[in-house]
């Protein structure tokens, strides 16, 4: 095991690094999807969990914003795996998961690397956690760490099946393929004519 973690990080440092790229034709197109996606998140959760993420008083969103930057992140031991910020397990195993990777998997086909990538995921997550949801609900202890982590792992993933789909000579299946690892990346860049 000690042998594949050992393979996999070298695999990341020693992989050729991506031409130069400008860092505003970097930087806009990841900024501009993450600030949507995050949006349309926040959206869709106050649709579908009212109370708390729906709430109009000011009074209790004021108490929200202060407690979660009052208070350590949730993190309740007793709660079982996955569950110790009282979400359930689907939502943080899996939604936060997917979250991560579109982050993730974003800056890293907009050349950022992979500790870029890491490091974007990370500081989307906090933003995430402290601005577009904390007027709901305390940060999750939980979510600031496997956000990232888990996004890491399926987004590297993800961009591999993404440059091996760049290497295929058949325009339909590198569509198809393109489409399968980034599919809001695709809508992007053929709609919208994003540079990554």
């Amino acid at each position: 095991m000690a042998f594949l973690a050992l393979g996999l990080a070298a695999q990341l440092v020693l992989a050729p690094q991506p031409e130069k790229v400008d860092l505003a034709a970097r930087w806009e197109p990841v900024v501009l999807h993450t600030t949507v996606l995050l949006t349309g998140v926040r959206y869709a959760e106050s649709y579908l969990y009212p109370h708390p993420f729906a709430e109009g008083n000011f009074e209790w969103i004021f108490e929200r914003y202060r407690d979660a930057y009052t208070h350590w992140p949730l993190f309740d031991s007793d709660k079982p795996a996955f569950e110790w910020d009282g979400d359930s397990w689907r939502i943080n195993v899996i939604g936060h998961g997917l979250l991560g990777s579109e982050l993730y998997t974003r800056a890293r086909i907009c050349h950022f690397g992979w500790a870029g990538s890491l490091a974007f995921a990370v500081g989307s997550t906090v933003a995430w956690e402290f601005v577009f949801e904390a007027n709901g609900s305390r940060p999750s202890a939980l979510d600031l760490v496997y956000t990232p982590l888990s996004g890491m792992l399926l987004g590297e993933a993800r961009y591999f099946l993404y440059r091996t789909a760049q290497s295929i000579t058949s325009p339909t299946a590198r569509n198809v393929l393109s489409a399968i690892a980034d599919p809001f990346g695709e809508m992007e860049r053929h709609w919208l004519g994003s540079p990554c």
